[in-house]
């Protein structure tokens, strides 16, 4: 039998040809526009015709406007790898394109629009993502990546109830927290698949000795601590309850990590930022169990999570896959590797900057910039990479 073809054959733009392209492109530039907004938006230099209020104008937009055009292009690149089907490409994904594109603009003009028009807007992109990837799913047969759609329609709902709450309440609390909570564990299922993997083929290759430990028992009981701890932690974050499992989730996330072997992969730095990105899925845990016992602010361990983990490991996967599936070589060129810099040091920047209120402006200044390099440094370096036709060899 004839192998299936990776695509359609396919006469549009080549930014079209698959999901990955668009969206890692778009979400890139979309995430340094709102990071370089933020400040003068923070400061009220800046007015919004948004519903929302600053802050939560903000986070939306990281939480439900740019990770889930980064995990969508993740979805539409993985999903037929997964299911051996064929990617959407062409007028289908220019449709999801067009869906994410009008969310951005409802929610920013929502209050000149009225905020359920622009809820329903916004809403309607991630509702197209989660039937596309099920059909295709379901399609192919493959039953245990529905999970990963059932997180998207939890993200979906998530943003549902952050209009919602937004408009009701004056600002959203609980949805925030379901929203990264979410994405949290996506990073631990999707992280926990695609970290220990690319670590075994890269020391298995280049660096033969210890290798990750394979997914068993102790990652199972991680995923389903971590889950719970979060579910605690949307309803009652500031417990002592709540405190004790967030730092037993974050032991137990970073026990798992050093399974992974990450010490031995300081030569290739596209492997390594895996970790580092990782790494602050622990550390948000702890951060945030320690601010339950009025220790931290917890605003650090949320940032932990919100700049370091969603930062660095989206980064980390667009780089890595805008390479490997255009053709280049796996190799992280010196921009590649400022562009890591960048974010991680922006993660640690913003992270201080709650720990020091004194100094707080100006590492609030220093993180946005650091942030905004990141991913406008992204755009420029796979720009072409993302829309030009695939190398062959």
């Amino acid at each position: 039998m004839a192998p299936i073809p990776r695509l359609r054959p396919y006469a549009g733009p080549a930014l079209f040809s698959y999901g990955f392209r668009p969206f890692f492109l778009f979400g890139s530039v979309y995430a340094g526009v709102a990071g370089l907004a933020w400040l003068p938006v923070f400061t009220g230099e800046l007015t919004l015709l948004s519903a929302f209020a600053p802050r939560d104008w903000h986070v939306h937009e990281m939480l439900y406007g740019y990770v889930p055009a980064v995990v969508t292009g993740f979805l539409l690149t993985a999903i037929p790898n997964w299911t051996g089907r064929l990617p959407l490409q062409g007028m289908p994904l220019i449709v999801l394109v067009t869906a994410w594109f009008a969310g951005r603009i409802a929610v920013t003009f929502s209050a000149a629009i009225g905020w359920f028009p622009a809820a329903l807007i916004d809403a309607g992109f991630l509702v197209l993502v989660a039937a596309a990837a099920a059909r295709e799913i379901i399609a192919g047969r493959n039953w245990r990546n529905l999970k990963v759609v059932s997180l998207i329609v939890l993200l979906a709902t998530g943003n549902i109830c952050f209009h919602l709450e937004a408009h009701l309440a004056g600002a959203a609390d609980y949805s925030i927290r379901l929203g990264l909570a979410i994405v949290v564990m996506l990073f631990t299922l999707i992280g926990g698949r695609i970290v220990p993997s690319f670590t075994r083929n890269w020391l298995v290759r280049e660096n033969p000795g210890r290798l990750p430990v394979s997914f068993n028992h102790f990652d199972a009981i991680v995923v389903v601590a971590s889950a719970a701890t979060l579910a605690l932690w949307i309803i009652t974050p500031r417990s002592l309850g709540t405190g004790i499992a967030l730092i037993v989730a974050g032991t137990l996330q970073a026990v798992r990590l050093t399974r992974w072997a990450g010490d031995r992969t300081a030569r290739e730095r596209l492997v390594l930022i895996l970790h580092l990105g990782y790494a602050f899925v622990p550390l948000g845990f702890l951060l945030l169990g320690a601010a339950s016992f009025d220790v931290l602010p917890a605003v650090a361990g949320i940032h932990a999570w919100a700049v370091g983990a969603v930062g660095t490991m989206t980064l980390a996967v667009m780089t890595r896959a805008s390479l490997g599936h255009t053709g280049h070589a796996l190799v992280a060129s010196r921009g590649t590797q400022a562009i890591y810099l960048a974010v991680v040091l922006a993660a640690v920047t913003r992270i201080t900057a709650s720990l020091a209120p004194a100094y707080s402006i100006p590492l609030l200044v220093a993180a946005a910039g650091l942030w905004t390099f990141a991913f406008f440094g992204f755009g420029i370096a796979y720009g072409q990479a993302l829309t030009e036709s695939i190398r062959r060899a």
